[in-house]
C-alpha cells in the first residue's frame, strides 16, 4: 500500500473512530458503507478497512454476510471494561512505584496545578479528555508501552459513558484524588498508590446503568438539542 493510501485510510478511521465514540451512528444501527463511502468523499477500499479496525478494536460490530454495525450501550460490557481499566491501571501503577522517575511524578502534578481544579468554561469533552491524559501519563510512568495502548482503547470505549459522569460529577472532589495519588506515589507507598485508585475507578453495576439510561436519552433526543 502506498504512503497516499495508508493516508486516506488513517484519516477515514480517525473520522468514523470519532463518529463512533460519539454514537453519530445509532445503537445497533447497519452502517450504509455507500452512503458513508460519499459521505466521506473515499472509496469502499480505505472505508471497508478503517471499518475492519474499528471492529478489531470492539468500537464497531461486524456481522459475516451482514455487515458492520455500530455497537451497543451494553451494561455488562461497560462495567467489564471498567474492571479492566481499574486492573490494568493498578498494574501499571505498581511497576509505576518501582521505575517512575520522580521529574516525571513532579511534571503530573504540574499537569493538575495548570489545569486546575474547577471545571471553568470546558466542556464535559474536553474535562473527559483532561482525566484521560492524566490516567494515561500514569500508566506511561509504568515503562510498558503495551499496557498505555490497550488502556486507550479501553477509554476510547467507556468514553460516552465518562462524558455522562463527568457532566453529573464533582471535578475537585476528583483532582484532589489525583493530587493525594501523586503524593502516595512521591512517598512509594504501594499500599495507599492501590487503595485510592481503586476507589477513584471503582464504579458499581447500577451507576453504569443509570449513566446509559441516560445516554441513549441524549442519543435519541433531537438533533439540535444534542448540539445546544
Amino acid at each position: 500500500m502506498s504512503a497516499v493510501s495508508d493516508s486516506i485510510v488513517e484519516k477515514v478511521y480517525l473520522r468514523i473512530r470519532d463518529m463512533a465514540i460519539d454514537f453519530d451512528f445509532k445503537p445497533g444501527e447497519r452502517l450504509n458503507e455507500v452512503a458513508l463511502a460519499k459521505e466521506l468523499g473515499v472509496s469502499r477500499t480505505p472505508l471497508r478497512e478503517a471499518l475492519n479496525r474499528l471492529s478489531i478494536e470492539g468500537l464497531l460490530r461486524f456481522l459475516p454476510g451482514k455487515g458492520f454495525f455500530c455497537r451497543d450501550l451494553d451494561v455488562q460490557e461497560i462495567f467489564a471494561l471498567y474492571e479492566l481499566r481499574k486492573s490494568l491501571e493498578v498494574a501499571a501503577l505498581r511497576l509505576a512505584i518501582q521505575r517512575a522517575a520522580d521529574t516525571d511524578i513532579a511534571d503530573a502534578l504540574a499537569f493538575l496545578d495548570t489545569t486546575g481544579p474547577e471545571a471553568g468554561e470546558r466542556t464535559v469533552a474536553e474535562l473527559v479528555e483532561l482525566d484521560e491524559a492524566f490516567h494515561e501519563r500514569l500508566v506511561a510512568m509504568s515503562g510498558n508501552a503495551e499496557m498505555l495502548r490497550v488502556l486507550k482503547n479501553v477509554n476510547a470505549r467507556i468514553r460516552f459513558v465518562r462524558w455522562i459522569d463527568m457532566n453529573r460529577g464533582d471535578r475537585p472532589a476528583s483532582q484532589r484524588e489525583h493530587h493525594r495519588l501523586l503524593e502516595a506515589l512521591q512517598a512509594r507507598n504501594e499500599a495507599d498508590c492501590v487503595a485510592i485508585l481503586e476507589q477513584h475507578i471503582d464504579r458499581r453495576m447500577d451507576q453504569i446503568t443509570s449513566a446509559i439510561r441516560e445516554g441513549y436519552a441524549h442519543i435519541y433526543m433531537p438533533e439540535a438539542s444534542r448540539r445546544a
